[in-house]
């Protein structure tokens, strides 16, 4: 398969819906892709200023300072420990290194790919550029022999699912007994709500209750888009297997993938800053305080959803359906067919939008509720 074959892009099937909503006599409420809305931390903002005169080619692997900030925010926020700057390595937001692990892992035609069965559809993108044939499933006695890499999301997208230490650890014994990869997409790890995790949050699966200090076969995908609003920075890392780092480095320099300085200055602020993450956290708790209820109210039932950005929700019916309702009510979501084939009557609620339009959403929410109900 190459790009020309890539379907086409699956938001391109809402613009219509989006053109109803716009319609609402309030404006449309955007809760369908998941990009931050807010401002970024002025800690952040004051870095990158700082190092705009970047006249010279950036590191492919990072700064020492950027590495150095890596394996700090990895002991203090994740209880991460035996990292160094061997096993990390920057990226140009997450979504490159999703597209391009199976590539930089060198995985072919005959390879496995095994991502969950809600899932981002970069995953299954990434498998099938290279030739492999993805497979979805969160059970690991499913995964097939020939599987070479599997990919954890923890907190899932667009479900909100996460994997406490035990499923961890068994997805890692079970990727080994295959000779997998494992690498595990945290993006929302500072997000959780409902389960009581421990002091260092939703696990990390490089965690010593996962891994017991061995990395080998393992890796651990992180982003600052969401904890710290730099989506538009492109702003992610890897950590993990230093032998796996360490030819991943060689190929991103050969194709020129180098995180611009001044947006590798902004993520050692972001990374050594954890006082701008919790006000962001706080945030989206009030989101999502005045949201989920509402989504109740109006009928539908929230699934999973225990951590991350996103309302998983169903009332029943076919997604588009949904959309479609919810159109009527000037609120755009996003279906469950974009994230594969299992979960065609959910929608997804994104907490991405203003105080203010949260707020309009969930009124016209309960109000459709109020109204079904007489």
């Amino acid at each position: 398969m190459g790009v020309a074959d890539l379907a086409d892009y699956p938001w391109d099937a809402v613009a219509p819906y989006a053109e109803r909503a716009r319609a609402h006599p309030d404006g449309i409420v955007d809760l369908s892709v998941g990009s931050p809305v807010d401002p970024t931390p002025s800690v952040v903002a004051e870095a990158i200023a700082a190092a705009t005169d970047a006249h010279a080619y950036p590191q492919t692997m990072g700064t020492t300072a950027l590495r150095e900030a890596i394996v700090r925010w990895y002991a203090r926020r994740r209880g991460v420990s035996g990292l160094s700057a061997a096993h990390v390595l920057p990226t140009i937001g997450s979504k490159e290194l999703v597209a391009l692990l199976p590539l930089l892992l060198g995985l072919g035609e005959g390879d496995v790919v095994v991502h969950p069965r809600a899932a981002y559809p970069t995953y299954e993108v990434g498998a099938r550029l290279v030739g492999a044939t993805p497979v979805a499933s969160d059970d690991p006695d499913e995964w097939p022999p020939g599987t070479r890499l599997v990919w954890v999301n923890s907190p899932g997208n667009p479900d909100g699912r996460v994997w406490d230490a035990a499923a961890l650890r068994r997805a890692v014994e079970r990727a080994r007994e295959l000779g997998a990869v494992v690498a595990s997409d945290e993006c929302y790890a500072m997000l959780g709500w409902d389960a009581p995790w421990d002091a260092d949050g939703v696990p990390s699966v490089l965690h010593p209750d996962v891994v017991e200090g061995d990395f080998s076969r393992v890796l651990s995908v992180y982003s600052l888009s969401k904890q710290s609003n730099l989506a538009g920075y492109r702003a992610a890392f890897v950590a993990g297997d230093a032998d796996l780092i360490a030819p991943m480095l060689t190929a991103r320099k050969h194709l020129g993938l180098m995180p611009p300085a001044p947006v590798q200055a902004a993520m050692v602020a972001a990374l050594d800053d954890d006082a701008h993450v919790e006000v962001q956290r706080e945030r989206y708790r009030r989101r999502r305080d005045l949201l989920r209820p509402a989504v109740l109210e109006a009928g539908f039932r929230v699934d999973a959803s225990e951590a991350g950005l996103y309302l998983w929700a169903t009332e029943g019916r076919d997604a588009w359906e949904s959309i479609d309702r919810l159109a009527d009510l000037g609120i755009l979501a996003g279906p469950g067919h974009f994230y594969g084939t299992h979960y065609p009557q959910h929608v997804r609620f994104s907490l991405t939008a203003t105080d203010e339009r949260i707020e309009a959403a969930a009124a016209r929410l309960r109000d459709a509720g109020g109204a079904a109900s007489r």
